[in-house]
């Protein structure tokens, strides 16, 4: 072989790897244009992926606020029962008081305060549908044989049912539990015994005891019971002057416990419910109902405020009489 055809056949075999080159390139290229678009394809499809991940997102946010038992809640703007109601109290049962003066049958008086059947005396209130009293004093004056006092009073208060302070009926309770202690803490007081009462409103007790004073020995009776929202407080009081006999404190008792029934049953009668005093009959259903008068059908100035000032006068009373005799 001449030399210039082994110089062509290297030249050929230099150039021999080179030919398939091209395709490979072209291979190659083609791959990667391949790969490239499907990067961009997939680059392209990332935001709908993530606006479809994000719509995901919410359905299970919305769903986590499901209850535990799969029940969906109500979102926030949703319109939903209030958790607490305003706190309401039953209505109270009573609306107005009797006239204080008329709560007690002529009777009554008559036994009780023989001489002052027809002076009672109304206490001053600003308000008597809610707060009222009347009272009344007697002097049976005997001479140089003694003298016979008795003291009577008859206090009404009444509560209104309020969201703050409670049902009429509740605070109406606290007050009679606090006028019974009242009753068994005065001043001076001996012998403080409680006596239960039953029959006379929903509930009902009297407190008695002696009390030492310059005129004589008195018995105090305090009988008190509750009506609905009503209190009724009966206070009687007597004693034997200028040597009479120092009454029975039993029976001071019993005289007191009738007058808090027919006390009782007078703010029943007014409120259209119950009897009259002394009636034994129904009264009429109206509220509209005028309540019963005085005895003496007038008031004469407040009622006295504590049985030491009566029995002082009595006293008095009983030195002049014991002295004319």
């Amino acid at each position: 072989m001449s030399e210039g055809t082994m110089q062509r056949a290297a030249q050929r075999d230099d150039r021999a790897p080179e030919a398939p080159s091209t395709p490979v390139r072209q291979r190659e290229g083609g791959r990667r244009a391949g790969r490239l678009r499907r990067t961009l394809a997939c680059a392209a499809a990332v935001p709908a992926l993530l606006i479809t991940a994000a719509c995901s997102s919410g359905s299970s946010d919305s769903g986590a606020k499901a209850g535990d038992d799969g029940t969906r809640q109500p979102s926030a703007g949703s319109t939903a029962p209030s958790a607490s109601a305003s706190p309401t109290v039953p209505a109270a049962a009573y609306h107005k008081l009797p006239e204080p003066c008329g709560v007690l049958s002529r009777k009554t008086l008559t036994e009780l305060v023989p001489k002052a059947a027809e002076s009672g005396k109304n206490g001053s209130s600003d308000d008597p549908s809610a707060r009222s009293s009347c009272s009344w004093d007697s002097l049976d004056n005997n001479g140089v044989k003694g003298s016979q006092f008795r003291w009577l009073h008859v206090s009404l208060l009444r509560f209104d049912s309020d969201a703050t302070r409670g049902s009429g009926d509740d605070q109406a309770h606290t007050y009679f539990g606090r006028q019974a202690e009242d009753a068994k803490a005065v001043d001076g007081a001996k012998g403080v015994k409680v006596v239960p009462l039953s029959g006379t409103g929903a509930e009902a007790t009297a407190v008695r005891y002696d009390l030492k004073k310059k005129e004589g020995l008195f018995r105090q009776q305090t009988a008190v019971a509750r009506v609905e929202n009503v209190v009724v407080t009966v206070d009687y009081n007597g004693a034997g002057l200028a040597g009479e006999k120092t009454p029975s404190a039993d029976d001071l008792t019993k005289a007191a416990e009738k007058a808090l029934k027919e006390a009782v049953a007078s703010v029943s009668a007014a409120n259209g419910d119950g009897s009259g005093p002394g009636s034994g009959t129904k009264s009429p259903a109206s509220p509209s109902a005028p309540a019963s008068k005085s005895p003496s059908g007038t008031a004469s100035g407040p009622a006295s405020a504590s049985p030491s000032k009566s029995p002082s006068a009595s006293a008095s009373a009983a030195k002049a009489a014991a002295a004319k005799s």
